[in-house]
């Protein structure tokens, strides 16, 4: 996986790319807290995320907790077989998806 960071006045941005499963998660989990650990709004663009595994709901989980105490976290993007993993564990209803 491979990841681009945007920033702007308003949020930040983090376009991932490829799988983002138990190799791939400490990397963005390393990013969102500490590379962006002063964003108040976080957007995850999942355009070109093809795959996500439990190692990459954790990190989701996570930033979740950590976002909803300094700003907001929105997930954009999300492909079907990926929307499908979070209808089936319950992070369609915890995420705010777009």
């Amino acid at each position: 996986m491979t990841f681009e960071i945007i920033k702007n006045a308003e949020e930040t941005t983090i376009g991932l790319v490829g799988r983002l499963d138990t190799s791939t998660a400490p990397d963005l989990s390393k990013t969102i807290n500490e590379d962006i650990a002063d964003t108040e709004n976080l957007v995850l663009d999942f355009k070109k995320l093809e795959y996500i595994s439990s190692a990459g709901l954790r990190v989701l989980l996570s930033a979740q907790k950590k976002m909803q105490k300094l700003g907001t976290m929105k997930v954009t993007n999300v492909c079907d077989d990926v929307m499908e993993v979070f209808e089936m564990t319950g992070f369609s209803d915890i995420l705010t998806i777009r």
